[in-house]
């Protein structure tokens, strides 16, 4: 069940990003009516399955630059795996540039949602 409700929210973070930030968009045309949701999916496991298997090895190849720029070059390590997601789904990207705008947008977007999940899950719970 943590499995769906984070790919839930991986997929509402990527289409709120696509909303906020026209240089990261889903194709369009890119499926038949109504699949459009299905696209978002897609897109979202996809991302989850990129971050969890390629992310920890750019992040651990670029240890030394990432060291030098005191954490900054990890957004770059995000816009590259926003890249990926791209080449492989619907989702498009104007550029690389465009592609680390997106992943900045796309990880506070992300940050926000859980932010406000965690919060929704602690008002239930009784003091």
């Amino acid at each position: 069940m943590n499995f769906l409700l984070k790919l839930a929210l991986n997929a509402l973070a990527l289409w709120l990003t696509t909303l906020l930030y026209s240089g990261v968009y889903f194709a369009p045309g890119a499926g038949a009516a109504g699949t459009g949701a299905l696209d978002v999916l897609v897109a979202a496991l996809v991302l989850g399955l990129v971050n969890a298997l390629i992310r920890p090895l750019l992040l651990l190849l670029s240890l030394p630059v990432n060291l030098l720029t005191l954490g900054l070059f990890t957004l770059v390590v995000n816009g590259v795996v926003l890249s990926i997601v791209a080449g492989v789904t619907s989702l498009n990207v104007a550029g690389f540039g465009a592609a680390i705008i997106g992943a900045l947008i796309l990880s506070v977007v992300s940050w926000a949602l859980d932010h406000l999940l965690h919060l929704s899950e602690g008002r239930r719970q009784p003091a």
